[in-house]
């Protein structure tokens, strides 16, 4: 095996480390990697050698879980790059704390919506609009690269979490409205 357990997720599956990642080369790659270091490949070597396949297939594994998820994906070039992201700081700029609540009370009125999962599917359609830009400003600032833009990179983050929150607490109030009907 030539793989290296030291090697950052983009260097492991050979790609350019940056925030825009070719989802068919990744996924082409992850089948490749997951053959070559799969432990079965390995049942007659040595145990050195079928401890180091697992290690390698678990690295693998946890590579292309971050590196297919764009969120997961910034979080980790945030972290190559030397910028931290304190998950306990919660300080946020004044309108997105604003949106945030009326997006928090717009789903907390759904259940009560004449028409509960039209109104959930306006909700979802805006925060998928809300997600898709802020991956765009992500896009720009990892590109530019510059100590400011990874800034605004890491408030995009931030951001996009929240956003990501909401859209799972959308998925499990629409998961309680179907059981609701039956």
């Amino acid at each position: 095996m030539h793989l290296d357990l030291s090697q950052n997720h983009f260097v492991l599956f050979g790609l350019q480390a940056g925030f825009e990642v070719d989802g068919e080369t990744l996924a082409l790659r992850y089948r490749d990697l997951q053959k070559e270091t799969h432990p079965d490949r390995f049942a007659n070597a040595s145990e050195q050698e079928r401890r180091l396949s697992v290690q390698l297939a678990a690295q693998i594994n946890e590579a292309f879980r971050v590196l297919k998820n764009p969120l997961a994906r910034a979080r980790y070039l945030l972290e190559l790059n030397g910028v931290t992201l304190d998950d306990t700081d919660t300080r946020m700029d004044h309108e997105f704390l604003l949106e945030q609540m009326e997006l928090r009370e717009a789903l907390a009125e759904v259940p009560h919506a004449r028409a509960p999962f039209d109104a959930l599917e306006e909700l979802r359609d805006q925060l998928e609009s809300r997600e898709r830009a802020l991956i765009e400003a992500l896009h720009r600032d990892f590109d530019d690269g510059s100590a400011p833009a990874l800034a605004r990179a890491r408030d995009s983050v931030r951001k996009m979490q929240f956003i990501q929150r909401l859209l799972e607490e959308a998925e499990a109030l629409e998961e309680d409205l179907v059981h609701q009907e039956h």
